[in-house]
């Protein structure tokens, strides 16, 4: 274990780096409330969505990392802010307009429309906990309705009433002119209505930890700003919850950058140490922008999960994080095939070569074997040639390039089939374009699958793409070309695989006949 620390400690891997800045937080004395918290934000007003995924994700990567390298006990919250107001109607809810008169009310204090929680907010944390369960995240939650309603925030709330004044200095700084007019950390929930209010204050007592105001009529209220009659704008928010909470590890996207003095000095204002930050870059869709949940452009969590399994999902979160990335369906078949790619380099691998692997991050240190076989991508164009429409077409080909394999034996390669398929039916077969070859191209598909018509040598990846590459090197400079012609006439494709391993798996019998096919103009 001492090896292992040891080479945690000078390991290169981003988890690694985080944990090793959070651990330096510590370098004079442990905490004194005993652990070492992360924490991650979720606004519950819609579903959770991939980013919430990569979040969570990421920063429980972090923690594993930083558990190698210290015995200072972890603790992760998921925390949900669902005292928010609800600020307009979501559309993919049951009768929608049965919530109009429920706006500006906090979440949880609005009916669900689903009747299967005593609020919407409720359904929607119960969503998240479902999701973060499926994939097996080890989180406590915290509502925010709670959390200030039963006094855990108290002491902070009244520190904020006496130290008003400094955190609205910070936060009017950022503030356009006329926000200024009107802008109060606090919001008053009305004692009538429910309604989240967002007036001035008139007076803020210090002494007596109230606030005064008048609502939207005009009436003048004074209300104590603990025990949930009052929360917090959400900026102050996140630096109070760092101060309530002891917060010493918390991630956030690019768009939050900006923010970070200001969560940190309200932070300080409010008697807390302001946590180690990770901001992330945010994805963006195949034309480059970003990702919205609400335009729903890219790539959804059940959309990849559709086409691959988490683990390629979870590789994808961990590679750069810090480099904004594509998030589009092409992406998928990569990730699924370097994340095996790494799996099998791991049994391998030194310790220190271990930590720097994705696999250990993904998995804990827990890595599993890979089966497969047969990389994705190459699966992706045999269910193309065979024109397969379920797993089992795929499987009459595995078995005779890997007669040992059965879906038994190679779970993740019976799942990677299936998700071939539907891949393929979605994607590749209404993207398929044949062409005609050249007449140069045509000399060359006729003398690769003459000797192939010929050869009795073993069925041997190598031997066959030597056979390929030995056809294209007397015809074609840059090489490339050659392999181009081979995707774009046989498969109808850009790219494609390494030919002499698509021949193995497809049989050459099979190549022959498909080149016979595409030489004949039968393919397109």
């Amino acid at each position: 274990m001492s090896d292992l620390r040891d080479a945690a400690m000078n390991s290169k891997a981003w988890p690694f780096e985080e944990a090793r800045r959070v651990l330096k937080r510590y370098e004079k004395a442990p905490p004194e409330k005993g652990y070492v918290l992360f924490e991650t934000g979720y606004g519950p007003s819609g579903l959770p969505h991939i980013g919430t995924f990569g979040e969570v994700a990421r920063t429980t990567m972090i923690k594993r990392a930083f558990e190698l390298i210290s015995d200072i006990p972890t603790r992760l919250i998921c925390f949900s802010d669902d005292l928010d107001g609800m600020r307009k109607v979501p559309g993919n809810v049951p009768d929608p307009e049965a919530l109009a008169e429920h706006l500006q009310k906090p979440l949880t204090s609005v009916p669900d429309p689903f009747g299967t929680h005593d609020s919407f907010g409720a359904h929607n944390n119960a969503m998240l906990r479902r999701f973060l369960d499926t994939f097996g995240f080890e989180y406590e939650f915290i509502s925010a309705t709670e959390f200030y309603g039963s006094g855990r925030f108290d002491e902070v709330l009244l520190r904020a009433a006496r130290e008003y004044d400094k955190v609205m200095a910070i936060m009017l700084k950022s503030l356009r002119d006329e926000r200024r007019q009107t802008y109060s950390i606090f919001l008053p929930i009305h004692p009538e209505s429910g309604r989240v209010l967002y007036v001035p204050m008139k007076q803020v007592n210090a002494a007596e930890g109230t606030i005064t105001f008048d609502d939207e009529d005009g009436r003048e209220w004074t209300l104590p700003v603990t025990g949930g009659n009052v929360k917090l704008q959400w900026k102050p928010d996140f630096g109070a919850r760092w101060a309530a909470l002891g917060v010493d590890f918390e991630m956030y996207g690019k768009d939050h950058s900006a923010n970070t003095p200001i969560y940190d000095g309200i932070c300080r204002v409010l008697g807390g140490r302001a946590p180690e930050h990770f901001t992330y870059e945010l994805f963006l869709d195949e034309n480059g922008q970003k990702i919205s949940k609400s335009s729903g452009n890219g790539v959804s969590i059940d959309e990849w999960l559709t086409y691959a399994a988490t683990e390629s999902l979870s590789y994808f979160m961990y590679q750069k994080p810090k480099t904004a990335k594509r998030m589009h369906f092409d992406v998928i078949p990569k990730a699924v095939d370097e994340y095996h790619q790494q799996l099998r380099a791991y049994a391998g691998q030194d310790a220190a070569a271990r930590l720097n692997n994705p696999v250990w991050h993904i998995h804990g240190g827990n890595v599993p074997e890979s089966h497969m076989v047969v990389p994705f991508s190459m699966l992706l164009n045999l269910a193309s040639v065979a024109a397969a429409h379920d797993k089992e077409a795929l499987w009459g080909f595995i078995r005779r390039y890997a007669p040992d394999a059965s879906p038994e034996t190679h779970p993740d390669m019976d799942q990677a089939a299936g998700f071939a398929v539907k891949y393929y039916e979605d994607f590749v077969a209404p993207a398929k374009t044949y062409r005609a070859p050249t007449d140069l191209e045509r000399e060359a598909l006729t003398d690769l699958r003459d000797q192939l018509a010929a050869y009795d040598g073993p069925v041997d990846d190598e031997a066959l793409q030597s056979i390929v590459y030995g056809v294209g090197r007397e015809r074609f400079d840059p090489l490339r070309d050659w392999f181009k012609t081979l995707y774009e006439v046989l498969l109808g494709a850009s790219q494609g695989p390494r030919f002499g391993g698509f021949i193995a798996l497809y049989g050459v019998k099979e190549t022959v006949a498909l080149i016979d096919r595409g030489l004949a103009g039968e393919l397109s």
